[in-house]
């Protein structure tokens, strides 16, 4: 398993459950939406276990980011050359 596959897994129990309680406060709190609400309840469950993969798997590197600036920042490479795509450590020559 990739260190992308264990965060994205650890973040999407959290981002599954901020997905449905916003789902459920909108079909409670809307009037119209309230009348439906067994019906409602259900698809916004089914919805937030499918939109919380791709979110999750999406933010995972993002948390990430900091301990790969760590690790870079120890072996001696600074964040603007990995900006720029050198990660050798040379000085970046423009073109």
């Amino acid at each position: 398993m990739s260190k992308r596959t264990i965060v994205a897994a650890l973040v999407y129990l959290p981002i599954n459950a901020v997905l449905f309680g916003i789902g459920a406060v909108t079909v409670l709190a809307v009037p119209a939406l309230d009348a439906q609400a067994a019906t409602l309840i259900p698809w916004v469950v089914v919805a937030s276990f499918v939109l919380g993969v791709p979110i999750a798997w999406a933010l995972a590197p993002r948390l990430q980011a900091r301990a790969f600036r760590k690790q870079r920042r120890e072996a001696g490479i600074r964040d603007d050359e990995t900006r720029r795509g050198r990660t050798d450590g040379r000085p970046h020559t423009s073109s």
